[in-house]
């Protein structure tokens, strides 16, 4: 190759990066901290910077606070290396705002092998990721919607399979009742964003039917996982909707008392009847109470134990204490 045809060639690629619309700078790899030699009219007018706060520098002045130093490691790494890197990392423009910079690094070797440049070139892929992002929320949140369907709807079945009556009239009141309470549950799951809820915002909508004088309520502050409010809010109807049957909401001066504490990683919860009709001497199994086992033992993995006081019926639910006070 003659003198001329390289001078040439060198002229060209000068030209070449000078003119294209794609960010570039290059960098000199022989002198001390590889400060940049070139930087095409499209990389000052995209970042904001004079030619005179860029040649000169490295080019870590793109880096910030947010920078995530994994990416500037690996960036590190492929210079030690002299090999080529294509990595996305968070930069900043000269007015301080951000930007997800796809980053080309490419080694410049002379004709005998040894480092001379570094070829880097920056796009701006900002709006790409934030697509990308939005895409993977909308694929996260169609399935946390499709879980929650199918998790109101195996709860629905297990409403529909339990519950029994000769009466299609109180069959379909009964499995009303119970469909409205499990709409309740995430109405407040709703309001709470679908994250955390506190017990007491949960026991004050169960009672609300029933008014506060007759469903007095004490305990500290308790704070449950999304997951667990459902099976309660289930737990909750079932109990005071057969105290208002059989128990002691059934009669005009009669009461239900919650009070809940937490103790040994379990959230306890004790409701206890008072002012109702004589508890039976030969008590049935349950007045309906089947489901509470079900939502409490098989949903909060906790259990139940109920037993007949002179007072009426007293209820403890223990269940794991999901979230941290």
């Amino acid at each position: 190759m003659s003198p001329g045809m390289a001078v040439d060639r060198v002229q060209l690629a000068s030209i070449a990066v000078e003119r294209t619309r794609l960010p570039m700078v290059v960098s000199d790899a022989r002198l001390p901290d590889m400060p940049i030699v070139l930087a095409n009219q499209a990389f000052l007018a995209e970042f904001g910077y004079p030619a005179a706060e860029v040649i000169g520098r490295n080019c870590r002045f793109l880096q910030g606070p947010a920078t995530d130093p994994a990416a500037i490691d690996a960036i590190r790494a492929a210079i030690a290396d002299e090999a080529e890197l294509t990595i996305e990392l968070l930069n900043y423009k000269r007015d301080g705002s951000t930007f997800w910079n796809r980053l080309l690094l490419s080694p410049i070797l002379g004709d005998d092998g040894k480092l001379l440049y570094y070829f880097a070139s920056q796009l701006d892929v900002t709006a790409e990721r934030r697509a990308r992002e939005l895409a993977d929320r909308e694929r996260a949140l169609l399935r946390e919607v499709d879980h929650r369907a199918k998790n109101a709807l195996a709860l629905v079945q297990g409403i529909v399979r339990m519950t029994r009556s000769d009466d299609p009239d109180t069959y379909s009141r009964t499995v009303q009742g119970r469909v409205d309470a499990l709409a309740q549950a995430h109405i407040i799951l709703s309001d709470a964003g679908w994250r955390t809820v506190p017990l007491d915002h949960v026991v004050a909508a169960a009672t609300a039917p029933f008014g506060t004088a007759r469903t007095p309520r004490d305990g500290p502050s308790v704070t449950l996982a999304p997951e667990q409010v459902q099976p309660l809010v289930l737990a909750f109807h079932e109990l005071l909707t057969n105290a208002a049957q059989h128990g002691g909401l059934s009669g005009p001066t009669g009461s239900v008392t919650l009070n809940w504490r937490t103790e040994a990683g379990a959230v306890v919860i004790e409701l206890n009847e008072a002012g109702g009709p004589p508890p039976p001497t030969d008590p049935p199994p349950a007045y309906g109470l089947k489901l509470v086992d079900a939502f409490v033992r098989r949903q909060l993995r906790g259990s139940v134990d109920r037993g007949w006081h002179r007072e009426g019926l007293r209820t403890r639910l223990t269940f794991p204490y999901a979230v941290a006070a």
